[in-house]
Order: C-alpha cells, then structure tokens, then sequence
C-alpha cells in the first residue's frame, strides 16, 4: 500500500464544530499533540496543511486520529473534503515520531502529590472517554480546593465540555480524592 491509499473513516464528536479523522496509519506514535495555530504546527507539514483549509481552528493528533476543530459557521462537508484532501497528500511526508515534546510526563514529575493523584484520577476515569471523543483535558493549576483545567482537541470548543462533562469530572473527584473540590474550566 503506498502512502497515498491512506483509509479515512470520518467521526462526528460530542461537538458539532469538530470531527474525527480515523487513519489506516498512527499519525503520532507516543503522546498527543494540540496545535491552535499555523504557527505552533509550522514544524510539521500535516498539521499546517490543514490549517491550510478555511475555518480550522484546532488540530488535535492522538494515536492514528486526527481530531479537527473548525469555526461553527464552516460547512461540515466543505472542511471534511480539505482536510481529507490534505491527508492523502501530506501523508506520504509526514513522520508520526516528530511530535510535540511529550511536556505532560515532565511535567508531572514536578507537580504536588495532590496533583499528581488528581492526574491518576482523571487518566483512569475521564481521559479514555474524552480521547475517545477526539479530546484531552490538561490540569493547569490546584489550589484552595479549585482545580482549574483545560480542554483540547474536540473538547475545546463543546457545550456539553464546559457544563456536563465538567460536572461528571467534578462529581468522581469529589468521590474519590476531596469533597470540597471544585472544578473550573478555562
């Protein structure tokens, strides 16, 4: 199979502004990567072709996923046939080691015991379901017993990420690490 005859299955997400692109090939062999701009992707030509196509706003690359998150005035059909069109053509190029620096695993090793048990929490119970959706969650700070935290990918956008979602994380950590713990989101 050459380069070109790259499988495509397209996956609506719990955001309507953002959709799944299931590749036959990884796109990133180890971590994650988020970019929200062409110049955070300009080290890597897949993702900055699809920030090439009208209206993308984020791309999020996970395992053999694509997540792309576009304005919510685009057509849906117009952005799906670009990126598709970038993918065939950009594939044969792109190198699914060269990612971003997995900077979560190192960052880490820095954080609070709290933190890193919050972190244990989060990757067991809600990261599978949100990756599974085309999104991530990143902590970014804990303190007085409010935990701040930030979508990515699919999430980054959503209705449901900033009212239910955020409630469901809520509620299993207030059963599982500390019943005062509020959860906000950026």
């Amino acid at each position: 199979m050459s380069a070109q005859d790259v499988l495509i299955r397209i996956q609506a997400t719990p955001n309507p502004a953002a959709w799944k692109f299931v590749l036959d090939r990884p796109v990133l062999t180890d971590g994650k990567a988020t970019y929200s701009s062409i110049e955070e992707a300009a080290q890597n030509n897949l993702a900055s072709g699809i920030f090439d196509v009208p209206n993308v706003k984020q791309v999020h690359f996970f395992q053999n996923v694509i997540t792309v998150t576009h304005t919510f005035d685009a057509d849906p059909e117009e952005v799906q046939q670009a990126v598709c069109a970038v993918i065939q053509t950009r594939m044969a190029i792109h190198n699914p080691n060269q990612t971003q620096m997995d900077e979560k695993k190192l960052k880490r090793q820095s954080q609070s015991p709290e933190v890193q048990k919050i972190e244990e929490i989060l990757d067991r119970t809600v990261r599978p379901g949100l990756q599974g959706d085309g999104g991530d969650l990143d902590v970014v700070s804990y303190e007085n017993n409010k935990l701040t935290v930030y979508y990515q990918g699919a999430c980054g956008t959503c209705p449901s990420a900033t009212t239910g979602t955020l409630m469901a994380i809520e509620g299993i950590l207030r059963e599982e690490y500390n019943p005062e713990i509020e959860v906000i989101a950026l």
